[in-house]
């Protein structure tokens, strides 16, 4: 895992204190402890990836609002955030190509599963859908308990409001683009 980031505990302490949320009903929205937030925003702790998703789901935020925007010249950010984050424990490395757009209302990311990882995902909010495109390897898409095989060049869109899950059950690394939309606020 990487080092804490003070992007994402700030970006933590500011969705808390836009809410005005405690730790306590942070943790009810989120599903995860108080002690772990309370060090994440301290910068005691970095999130796994499944527990930063958990966090955006619980306050209802694109999951690239975690990452920090590359600036061009010195101007307001670029749309593709410069951050990666990586889950060495996890098996899986997430970078952003297209921060969350308000426009728009998608964000999309490479993102790349080594052998034998394995990633769940919580239910997103209701309407959040998203397509899967693999670009090398074999990815295990998992939509409620049953799991759909998919090779290179192959993609699907399903509704990520419900449980769903990446595998990668091959001896090499599988790649593949997620792209999120978000519906209407």
């Amino acid at each position: 895992m990487q080092e804490p980031t003070p992007h994402i505990a700030a970006t933590l302490k500011m969705l808390r204190a836009a809410q005005g949320w405690s730790l306590d009903r942070a943790s009810r929205a989120t599903g995860v402890s108080k002690a772990m937030l309370g060090q994440i925003e301290r910068g005691e702790s970095s999130p796994t990836v499944a527990t930063l998703w958990k966090i955006a789901g619980g306050f209802r935020v694109s999951f690239s609002l975690f990452f920090e925007q590359a600036s061009v010249e010195g101007g307001p950010p670029d749309n593709a955030a410069h951050a990666v984050l990586e889950d060495a424990a996890a098996g899986m490395t997430v970078t952003p190509l297209f921060a969350f757009d308000p426009d728009l209302r998608f964000e999309m990311f490479l993102i790349e599963l080594a052998p034998g990882a394995y990633s769940e995902s919580s239910p997103h909010e209701r309407g959040v859908v998203e397509h899967v495109v693999v670009l090398e390897g074999a990815l295990d898409l998992g939509l409620d308990g049953a799991w759909d095989a998919l090779g290179t060049g192959e993609a699907r869109r399903f509704a990520a409001d419900r449980e769903h899950g990446y595998r990668n059950r091959g001896e090499r690394a599988v790649r593949f683009h997620d792209v999120i939309h978000y519906p209407q606020v």
